[in-house]
């Protein structure tokens, strides 16, 4: 199974784990593409919809896709209550649309997983002229001493793999994200804002959250139980809870007059 699709098989996990993202991001991406209320939205990989309802509340026209079937059953169950919201059950890339006809394309902690060769050149051939491509995502930091140390020692341990920066990196300013975007010919100099916050969390819920990322889900159930297992007792030797900081970065760029 390609890794992207991993995510499927855990909707309703990925919907009650997975963090939302700032609200002032969303008045930064309406205010920098300039919004209409008439002008319709794009959304790749919407999963449950984490993001797909700060824009819904907002009452903008979005349609949002994924190739997920269960997460888009448990996305439409969720955001039921906005008509101006529809679901298409594909990957961006097969995704078939008209060049030129959208105001603004978004994705938030998906864009990892679009082809790189598509990446740019189809989202600047999608949107308008002065239309806009919005990518954010969460960046979990790595949590306070002595609590890191103990975790470091369990992933050395159990999955060392998985003991490097978290694959969220790939948004950090310094990521090849930023940089690839920066170099792209299909888009203008891009917007970047920062987003501190924090969320405070207790063994089930880092473990919850833990299983619906794709590294995770990608080792086998034995290594994967026994490595949760051993966070959780760090969390709970630990006092039972703890505060996971986030950097929530945005890039914000114009479609390039030659796109």
């Amino acid at each position: 199974m390609e890794q992207r699709f991993t995510f499927d098989g855990v909707a309703s996990l990925y919907h009650a784990s997975r963090p939302l993202y700032p609200d002032a991001l969303f008045a930064d991406v309406i205010d920098f593409a300039g919004l209409q209320a008439k002008d319709q939205v794009l959304e790749i990989g919407c999963g449950t919809g984490q993001a797909t309802e700060s824009f819904a509340r907002r009452s903008f026209s979005v349609l949002a896709l994924d190739p997920g079937a269960e997460l888009i059953a448990v996305a439409q169950e969720r955001l039921a209550e906005f008509p101006r919201v529809r679901f298409e059950q594909t990957t961006f890339e097969a995704w078939p649309c008209e060049p030129e006809s959208l105001r603004l394309i978004f994705a938030a902690q998906s864009f990892h997983w679009v082809s790189p060769e598509l990446r740019f050149a189809r989202t600047a051939a999608l949107l308008a002229p002065e239309g806009t491509l919005a990518v954010f995502g969460n960046v979990p930091m790595k949590p306070e001493p002595p609590l890191s140390e103990k975790f470091a020692g369990v992933y050395a341990r159990h999955a060392p793999q998985l003991a490097g920066p978290p694959v969220e990196a790939w948004y950090l300013p310094d990521g090849p994200f930023a940089r690839e975007l920066r170099q792209s010919d299909h888009f203008e100099a891009p917007a970047h804002h920062c987003y501190s916050w924090s969320r405070s969390h207790t063994a089930q819920s880092y473990t919850d959250l833990l299983r619906t990322l794709s590294s995770y889900r990608l080792l086998t159930e034995d290594q994967r139980e026994t490595l949760l297992s051993e966070l959780a007792d760090a969390i709970n030797a630990h006092g039972g809870v703890f505060e996971l900081h986030y950097e929530t970065h945005l890039y914000l760029a114009k479609r390039s007059g030659a796109a």
